[in-house]
């Protein structure tokens, strides 16, 4: 089954929160998910532990370098979706994921600092791809935006990427109290109620096409050659 990586060298892109969107969102729709918390920070462990989660979510956080991509293929057989949340740093434990991945989503919010840590990481999946030999398919999700101005800096990220010629989702991750709020109460958006949280339906319907979006990539994936590279060398 897919296997998703978030990864952006800068810490604070929102990638946890879009790795975990996107999991619950899976999860709602009756799909089996294991989600790697690689981040060093561990929020999706800690979300794990709080009351709500869906029962068809797993979280695996006891990951190492040398174990990572035998892991992932034992989840990859077992789950509907694996979904990978990297540290942001450029290491083995990445550069490993990276390589087992059907879709690696770099979140990038609009600024330059932003634009530059998530440059790394394509540069990093080129050299991974001579590597391994085969395409290892990216996009960027541009994140923590403002559902009413698009600022300069933003246009900007926007323009680069353009330029790049780097595919970049449509639907951007607005920031929203309700995204928060999974951290702090725990389970998914359809468990939040609606009077105590703001734009919470738009927050869902932020979701549901972030995710539509990111699903549609991989159903259309050929399938994964570096299933069987790794499984020879196993």
């Amino acid at each position: 089954m897919p296997v998703i990586s978030f990864a952006n060298a800068k810490g604070g892109a929102g990638k946890t929160t879009a790795a975990l969107l996107l999991a619950t969102e899976i999860a709602d729709r009756g799909k089996r998910v294991t989600i790697f918390d690689a981040d060093p920070q561990k929020w999706i462990s800690t979300w794990a532990d709080l009351p709500g989660r869906p029962r068809n979510i797993s979280v695996v956080s006891q990951i190492t370098p040398a174990s990572l991509a035998e892991q992932i293929m034992d989840a990859a057989e077992d789950s509907d979706y694996v979904i990978v949340d990297l540290e942001g740093t450029e290491n083995l434990i990445v550069a490993n994921a990276l390589s087992v991945s059907d879709l690696v989503v770099v979140p990038i919010q609009g600024s330059s600092m932003d634009a530059r840590g998530g440059a790394k990481i394509l540069t990093l999946i080129k050299k991974l791809e001579k590597v391994v030999k085969h395409d290892i398919r990216h996009c960027v999700a541009l994140t923590r935006t403002n559902a009413a101005v698009t600022t300069r800096a933003l246009k900007a990220v926007q323009e680069f990427l353009a330029v790049k010629g780097i595919d970049v989702l449509m639907t951007p991750i607005v920031e929203r109290a309700a995204y928060r709020d999974l951290f702090e109460f725990g389970g998914g958006l359809r468990a939040q109620d609606p009077r105590q949280v703001t734009n919470l339906d738009k927050a869902q319907e932020n979701a549901a096409l972030f995710a539509a979006e990111i699903l549609e990539r991989v159903q259309v994936l050929p399938t994964r050659r570096w299933y069987h590279v790794f499984k020879r060398a196993g």
